[in-house]
């Protein structure tokens, strides 16, 4: 069973928890971990899944159904591989995995799609056709798949081609590239259909995940900007004695801001 999305949802994505964490308990436990403090629905990480990957897949759908959580799932691989081919033997499995989950959507990064890459279109198309499961595209921490006009390239031949792709917008991933994610959130906010909540800082060396209102960045302003019934994850880091209580308390205050925003049709933006 494919669970639907809440146009509101507030999901928790498990990588959240810590990667040595996840791989150490399985993401079922932190699956139900979150389901206890109250997630819609949560983001199951294809980078943390244990060796015996269907038998994992099919614990985390049936619990899920039981549960009622919504499921999307996060596929590690690019459309494209490094050298600019079209990679349709990770598409195949992400789709095939995300369908064994239950996944309303398939999240996935462009990877190394070009303006050499466009002879790969039609394979996506035709992969994708029939498949209960929505491919969503994520701006992730490249320079070829996380950047404005990487994006804007591939959004257009895609359109081009007949393909109407959604996006994941990643509120903290564009100060990875050196975007500016108010600029993003103009730029992409009509197909935006799923939103990674999280804050960033500066470290010495490269930027850090951070709950929002620890953030340097403008998150409230960035929020504003984007489509209001989209869905939200978490994907900070959760930590602390008492999981439950924290894990509560950060969806207690990502609904917050969704109340604080008023009632619009879905697609809306904030002005």
């Amino acid at each position: 069973m494919h669970a639907q999305i809440p146009a509101r949802g507030a999901l928790v994505s498990l990588t959240a928890f810590g990667a040595d964490a996840v791989r150490l308990h399985g993401q079922a436990f932190f699956a139900r971990l979150a389901a206890e403090a109250g997630a819609d629905g949560i983001e199951v990480r294809g980078e943390l899944l244990r060796d015996d990957v269907n038998r994992e897949l099919d614990v985390l759908a049936a619990w899920a159904d039981e549960a009622g959580l919504a499921r999307v799932y996060s596929s590690p691989s690019g459309l494209w591989d490094a050298a600019g081919c079209f990679d349709a033997a990770a598409v195949r499995e992400s789709l095939d995995r995300a369908e064994r989950l239950g996944a309303g959507w398939l999240k996935m990064s462009i990877g190394g799609f070009g303006p050499d890459a466009l002879s790969g279109l039609g394979a996506l198309q035709a992969m994708l056709a029939g498949r209960p499961v929505e491919l969503l595209i994520e701006n992730d921490q490249t320079e070829s798949a996380g950047t404005i006009p990487a994006l804007t390239a591939f959004f257009r031949a895609t359109d081009e081609a007949g393909m109407l792709l959604g996006m994941t917008f990643d509120m903290g991933n564009w100060h990875w590239v050196g975007e500016c994610p108010l600029r993003a959130a103009d730029a992409f906010a009509s197909r935006i259909r799923y939103v990674h909540c999280k804050g960033v800082l500066r470290g010495p060396d490269r930027w850090v995940a951070v709950p929002l209102e620890s953030s340097a960045a403008p998150w409230r302003a960035v929020l504003r900007a984007l489509p209001v019934m989209s869905p939200r994850a978490i994907e900070y880091p959760l930590t602390g004695a008492d999981l439950v209580r924290v894990t509560g308390q950060a969806l207690v205050a990502l609904r917050r801001l969704e109340r604080s925003f008023p009632d619009a049709p879905a697609g809306a933006v904030l002005p």
